[in-house]
């Protein structure tokens, strides 16, 4: 691995560059590159070079951090063992959207690819990022894109404006300044061809997607500044965006789907994996679990020593290593050459022997105490704090942080750990008091809801922080003294942008604080809207007129010729404020005026 720290932009593109004029690499061979390492913005690059020569596809997945599917999916292909051909492949091309769970903390970097105006602090990356592309033959960037492609309107989540299940192109096909001629839609339907065939739901089949990117009326003139309309019109190679939906019910099935595309353009492309593949490198012994009597067990690394009891049960309960098969554990001078999974009383100094088929990778020394039991040598503090969100349940270490979005509900459902005498730990969020009964410092059970239930003037966030964050505490203490704690941190719920259906012509996306101008009488459909809301997330729109009042909306639709907006329209009332509400707390809104043009 080749750690390159924090270097400037120019520095890692030149560093790419020279990566790419190099001699020819070793075959077959992986190797793994980090950028930016130990950052936020760490970028981890793997090459892939298969026994023969071929072409080379370059796989982008995670440049927006709320999509899993595309991230985990490149994670697949990264340890892939190749016959024929190379891959680039970049798992997380934005980890810091990712650890926040989050489109673009700093923009959507997928915007960011026309200019260094517009990147930003993901200039750096973004350098590096085309400085791979110039690599390669061609590019896959994987994506979630909301609800269902259809050439046609079928519906709010089926239509020519939603981007799950297709493959996305910029155009056709594409004439390049030599004259080359790129054929993107014969490419994606030969893929398309390979890929349907093998998904049985007719309603999950993927369509070719043509955003025709360079077109003066094109709908998606966004996609300009996009890795795929760089790598096409920049580079002149084929690239792709390859989007499963988000509203598939979990990780693994869009992970599925993505496999099937990704293996048909590897098809398609000549690139031809190694089954089963050969790996022989030195395998690792990362850490041991090991129960001690019926105390919760504990985690031991290679090199350490954990000290037990003269008398002590010892048990090995898990092997963590960096291959799953071939594994096992011999404490030395008791049962046999396998002993995972068993129980042996341990009365003398010895030690566990962890081997991968006959070659030992670690080893882990028992020593045994003859002075009185003291839970401190026996075991490591291990504590955890069990939290229930909304969408799900979390096991979260001491130190962590739980990142949640204003009017999201959490509660604290029990502290996990192995300390002695677990009734006198007692664990309290600072920041929060039950809405009944007075505040006896226990606030596991609770549920707390993030809109109305917290106290700000307990939030203590870093002077850098984003506007509008607030961070809290939930500390666990035993006696009365401190033994650990995670933080909390709540973010704005905010609007991004509202797709918007405006009479006959097409249409259109408003940004959050912009202006929907509509001439008089034309019924305004609100198509979709965009947020860092979970999509259960309790969205409702509402008008306000200027004298603050409200109408609420039944649907998604501002039609003037219904009661009250006629009437108010017939008083002469055309400014209207269009605002996005989570649990009736507005979080974004976008301004009507229905005497516009």
């Amino acid at each position: 691995m080749i750690r390159l720290g924090l270097i400037s932009a120019l520095v890692a593109a030149m560093l790419v560059a020279a990566v790419a004029q190099a001699a020819q690499p070793q075959r077959p061979s992986r190797h793994h590159q980090v950028f930016f390492a130990d950052t936020p913005d760490e970028l981890s690059v793997y090459r892939v070079y298969g026994q023969v020569a071929g072409k080379t596809l370059m796989i982008i997945g995670g440049i927006q951090g709320d999509e899993p599917g595309g991230f985990l999916s490149a994670d697949l292909y990264a340890d892939i063992n190749l016959a024929k051909g190379n891959l680039i492949v970049v798992p997380r091309a934005n980890f810091y959207s990712i650890i926040l769970r989050h489109r673009g903390p700093d923009g959507d970097m997928n915007r960011q690819f026309a200019d260094q105006v517009t990147a930003k602090r993901h200039a750096k990356i973004i350098n590096v990022l085309k400085g791979l592309i110039a690599e390669s033959d061609l590019l896959l960037n994987l994506h979630e894109g909301s609800g269902f492609f259809r050439p046609t309107w079928e519906g709010p989540m089926a239509n020519p404006m939603r981007f799950g299940q297709s493959i996305i192109a910029d155009a056709d096909r594409y004439v390049t300044p030599n004259g080359q001629v790129i054929e993107l839609q014969t490419i994606a339907e030969r893929v398309l061809r390979r890929v349907n065939p093998l998904i049985k739901d007719a309603k999950l089949k993927f369509l070719f997607n043509n955003h025709r990117t360079l077109s003066r009326d094109s709908h998606h003139k966004e996609q300009r500044r996009s890795a795929t309309y760089y790598a096409l019109t920049q580079r002149h190679i084929p690239a792709f965006g390859v989007e499963t939906s988000k509203s598939l019910p979990d990780v693994a099935q869009k992970i599925g789907l993505h496999k099937l595309v990704i293996n048909a353009f590897m098809e398609d492309m000549g690139i031809t994996p190694m089954n089963p593949g050969v790996y022989l490198g030195k395998p690792n012994l990362r850490y041991l679990v090991v129960g001690v009597n019926d105390q919760l067990p504990v985690v031991v690394s290679p090199g350490d020593a954990l000290r037990v009891n003269a008398g002590d049960s010892v048990n090995v309960m898990h092997i963590e290593a960096d291959c799953e098969r071939g594994l096992s554990c011999d404490i030395l001078g008791l049962g046999s050459v396998n002993d995972m999974r068993q129980a042996f009383a341990v009365n003398k100094n010895t030690k566990i022997v962890v081997r991968k088929d006959h070659q030992e990778i670690g080893r882990i020394s028992l020593l045994v105490e003859t002075a009185e039991p003291k839970a401190a040598v026996l075991r490591a503090k291990r504590l955890y704090f069990l939290v229930q969100t909304q969408d799900e349940r979390r096991l979260l270490a001491a130190g962590e942080t739980l990142r949640l979005v204003r009017g999201d509900k959490l509660q604290i459902v029990d502290l996990i750990s192995n300390l002695d005498d677990q009734r006198s730990i007692e664990v309290n969020f600072k920041g929060f008091v039950p809405a009944k009964g007075r505040n006896a410092g226990e606030d596991r059970g609770h549920l707390i809801d993030t809109t109305r239930d917290l106290l700000p003037r307990f939030s203590s966030c870093a002077k850098a922080s984003p506007a509008g964050l607030e961070c809290y505490r939930v500390v666990a203490t035993q006696n009365g003294a401190p033994i650990g704690e995670i933080g909390v941190e709540v973010s704005p719920a905010a609007l991004d942008y509202l797709v918007v259906s405006n009479g006959p012509g097409p249409k259109m996306v408003y940004y959050n604080g912009e202006t929907i101008r509509s001439a008089g009488g034309q019924r305004i459909e609100i198509i979709d809207l965009k947020t860092n809301v979970a999509p259960e997330g309790n969205l409702s729109l509402a008008l306000y007129d200027d004298g603050g009042g409200k109408i609420s909306l039944d649907g998604r639709a501002v039609d003037p010729a219904s009661e009250p907006v006629r009437r108010l329209v017939a008083n002469g009332q055309r400014q209207f404020r269009l605002v996005v509400l989570r649990r009736e707390q507005p979080i974004g809104e976008v301004g009507l005026d229905l005497g516009g043009n």
